[in-house]
């Protein structure tokens, strides 16, 4: 039998096979987008990356018979320890042949290097946090995913379960059909009835105020989302670099903040899915992809609720129906009839009750797993 070989990810030339390790195993998969190497190279860099000032991370390949089969990254994050006082790992940027022993030699590989930080648990697929693209396509192979969404082939589910990784917890995400949602009665009561009840103001974002509006979301974020399983805080510098990256995609009557009495209560980002325009890119920024991100921005159909959240004070007042249905309506005068809402935990019964009184249908789930090591 032919031996599974592990390598370390070190030089530059490493980065890069890792990362277009995956053209390989999508060359023929219709739904798969692929991603921007430009992103991923900066997601990737230890010294760039803010993440990494709380985080290590270690990246392997494997190889069989002289052939790459294989990819896997070994993350310890200190924040999330600290935060939920645990001690787990995770693993990443998997990416694997149909063969289990590869699979096995990868998952085994991450663990050792984990159980070396001190750490008694993995769980995954974290790339390379709760705040990046974060679990495993569950259900859901026959549609390409939504921007910042994870997407794999179904036999990865069977790697996972065979290696002994078992679900920590699933992720929903819905889909939302303009007609459906404004035919809510009871989407338009709620909204109707905690608007006046309120008083809530919801505006977009102003973009000549950039860094101003992202101290409001810095604000909200870490406060409406603190309750949430697996929440890790974004560090201010953490979401500055987000806030840079969206920029240039972000449609600004799509990012909106609710005031009651002059006090910001909550914040939503919702962005166009511009999966729809990467995958013609085939991983390229340049030199003409980032033409392609204007001239074909009227082409794009789908939305995608990232973040709606009301800060612990003012939820359970149906202040999420007031967001949600100016959601909808702006996402329509943009021409937007579909959106998706993700993710949601599987037992967040506010979030969940809110999609379903949208009329939105989860059709796609996804699984974090977990391992005691």
């Amino acid at each position: 039998m032919s031996e599974v070989k592990i390598k370390i990810v070190q030089s530059k030339k490493d980065i890069d096979t890792f990362i277009k390790f995956a053209w390989k195993i999508y060359a023929n998969d219709p739904y798969w987008v692929p991603p921007l190497i430009y992103d991923k190279k900066k997601i990737l860099d230890r010294k760039k990356n803010p993440f990494f000032k709380h985080a290590e991370m270690e990246m392997y390949l494997a190889e069989k018979d002289g052939e790459l089969v294989g990819r896997i990254a070994a993350i310890k994050n200190d924040l999330h320890n600290k935060y939920h006082n645990d001690s787990v790992g995770f693993f990443g940027f998997f990416e694997c042949i149909n063969d289990q022993k590869v699979a096995n030699k990868l998952f085994d590989t991450a663990k050792a290097w984990l159980i070396k930080q001190g750490c008694n648990a993995m769980r995954g697929p974290a790339n390379p946090s709760s705040n990046d693209e974060y679990a495993m396509l569950l259900e859901g192979f026959d549609d390409e995913p939504r921007l910042l969404m994870t997407y794999n082939p179904q036999y990865y589910l069977t790697l996972c379960d065979n290696y002994g990784l078992k679900k920590a917890k699933d992720l929903y995400a819905y889909k939302l059909e303009n007609p459906k949602v404004v035919g809510s009665e009871k989407l338009r009561r709620v909204a109707e009835i905690a608007q006046k009840r309120s008083g809530i103001k919801v505006y977009s974002m102003n973009m000549k105020e950039f860094n101003k509006e992202l101290d409001k979301v810095k604000f909200v974020y870490n406060k409406a989302w603190a309750p949430n399983w697996g929440f890790v805080p974004f560090t201010e510098e953490e979401i500055d670099t987000m806030a840079k990256d969206l920029k240039p995609l972000v449609e600004p009557s799509l990012v909106l903040f609710g005031e009651i009495d002059n006090k910001l209560v909550g914040f939503a980002l919702v962005m166009l899915d511009y999966n729809q325009i990467f995958k013609s890119m085939n991983g390229r920024l340049f030199p003409f992809g980032f033409l392609k991100l204007f001239t074909q921005k009227k082409k794009i159909t789908w939305s995608r609720v990232l973040t709606l959240g009301i800060i612990p004070e003012y939820q359970k007042r149906g202040l999420d129906a007031v967001f949600y249905w100016e959601i909808v309506n702006r996402a329509a005068n943009l021409g937007i009839l579909l959106g998706e809402a993700s993710w949601i935990l599987e037992d967040n019964e506010m979030m969940n009750r809110g999609a379903q009184v949208m009329n939105g249908e989860i059709y796609k789930k996804y699984r974090v797993y977990e391992i005691s090591i």
